[in-house]
């Protein structure tokens, strides 16, 4: 069954920008705000879905079209040879002997018949591989409620029947069972709770753009620190991180890069704590590892 597909209001153009925009990663408020509309709206626009877009049927060029399947009609009827048709059509004669052959051959050829059964043919999606089998779909159905991804589901089934095709499957087409509302029949789709992401449609391949929310301001990235202190060999560097709790609840700790001394601090203020007391910067009471004490083991803090 044709899944059906709401507008929202959105017109094509809306439509189209409204993926353009989820493809590059964009949240539902800003989607929102550029189209002047709801959020609510894209978010439903693009929910019902799965986040997967249901691009409309097209016909390749590369296949043959409805005039070429009247030329090679014509040509029948007149006794052209498959090999004259193809050169007249510029095709290859395999092209229209397969054509030929698999549509009742050269006496019962139509072109209409022929053009309706290439288009039938051709509709996407075709029934899912799971839908089609059974046992490949328990077996999925049975890993992914333990909680294992779609690739590991894929990998696992690849090792145990390395000969046999029909009871292996992509972790993509895993993904389009789960999301992609014209294939839902072929799998349970509250299984999507049991993903890692736990998401009910699916994200864009590329990152999130920030929105602001949980941006550090002013921040450093670690790719731009110096040389000496990448290598660990001059001490007095120190290298922080903050460890949550139960918001809003959070501590300092602070490691020494050379001898690896790691000192915890108390945040009073939690994750609001401006920046972490001076007083804590102190240098390492432990010396460096050497050749000569490297036998006494890890300093505390080390892993």
């Amino acid at each position: 069954m044709e899944a059906q597909v709401r507008d929202y209001g959105f017109s094509p153009a809306q439509q189209d920008e409204i993926w353009r925009r989820w493809r590059e990663g964009q949240s539902f408020s800003l989607i929102g705000r550029a189209l002047g509309a709801p959020m609510q709206h894209a978010r439903r626009f693009l929910y019902q879905s799965g986040g997967v877009r249901l691009a409309p049927q097209a016909r390749s060029e590369r296949h043959l079209s409805g005039s070429e399947r009247e030329e090679i009609s014509r040509g029948i009827a007149a006794g052209e040879s498959a090999r004259q048709l193809a050169k007249r059509l510029g095709r290859s004669p395999s092209t229209v002997s397969r054509e030929i052959a698999r549509n009742g051959g050269r006496d019962r050829y139509r072109a209409a018949t022929a053009d309706a059964a290439a288009y039938g043919r051709g509709r996407r999606p075709k029934q899912a591989k799971l839908a089609q089998r059974p046992a490949l779909r328990v077996l999925v159905e049975v890993k992914l409620a333990l909680c294992w991804s779609p690739e590991q589901n894929a990998g696992w089934l690849r090792r145990q029947f390395p000969g046999d095709a029909s009871m292996q499957i992509s972790h993509e087409a895993i993904y389009l069972s789960l999301y992609d509302p014209r294939r839902r029949q072929a799998t349970d789709r509250s299984l999507t709770q049991r993903l890692r992401s736990g998401r009910p449609m699916r994200r864009p391949k590329l990152a999130r753009r920030p929105t602001g929310r949980g941006i550090i301001r002013g921040m450093v990235s670690i790719t731009d620190r110096p040389a000496e202190v990448e290598d660990r060999k001059v001490p007095g560097h120190w290298e922080g991180d903050l460890v949550m709790g139960t918001r809003p609840s959070a501590v300092a700790t602070l490691v020494e890069r050379t001898s690896r001394y790691t000192a915890i601090v108390a945040l009073p203020d939690g994750i609001k704590a401006e920046q972490v007391p001076a007083s804590h910067q102190e240098p390492p009471r432990h010396p460096a590892p050497t050749a000569t004490n490297a036998h006494l083991g890890p300093w505390p803090g080390d892993s």
